[in-house]
């Protein structure tokens, strides 16, 4: 094994309701809906991925004993920060506006537990 090829392909975001979760993540923004399998009566998998990603995210049944509404900081990087807030918008997606810092331009918003996102375009360095 080398460990040149390691690659971060699932995160797993805590959620309390999963119908609603998947709702928003697939309809509100847009996501592709991979998978979703009930394994048993106490475990649900539920997994989507952003357009263009190599990384998903799941969420379900079972599955983390991380608390709904604590994972903060997870990032995006977005072609373009104005399209991504129109588009949350749009989709009833409650958005803070574009954020203009040196390194990117980004927009921040929560699923419906509380997880904490932000959209990053990134500024083209010379």
């Amino acid at each position: 094994m080398t460990i040149s090829d390691w690659r971060i392909e699932l995160i797993i975001v805590p959620v309390t309701d999963v119908d609603r979760a998947k709702a928003f993540y697939v309809d509100a923004l847009g996501w592709n809906a991979d998978f979703d399998q009930v394994v048993s009566p106490t475990l649900r998998f539920v997994q989507v991925t952003p357009p263009g990603s190599a990384c998903s995210i799941a969420f379900g049944q079972g599955l983390t004993d991380m608390v709904p509404g604590t994972m903060k900081g997870l990032q995006i990087v977005i072609p373009d920060a104005d399209e991504a807030l129109a588009h949350l918008r749009e989709n009833g997606v409650e958005a803070e506006g574009v954020d203009e810092q040196s390194w990117g331009r980004f927009v921040y918003y929560t699923d419906p537990d509380g997880n904490g996102w932000s959209l990053q375009q990134l500024i083209p360095r010379d």
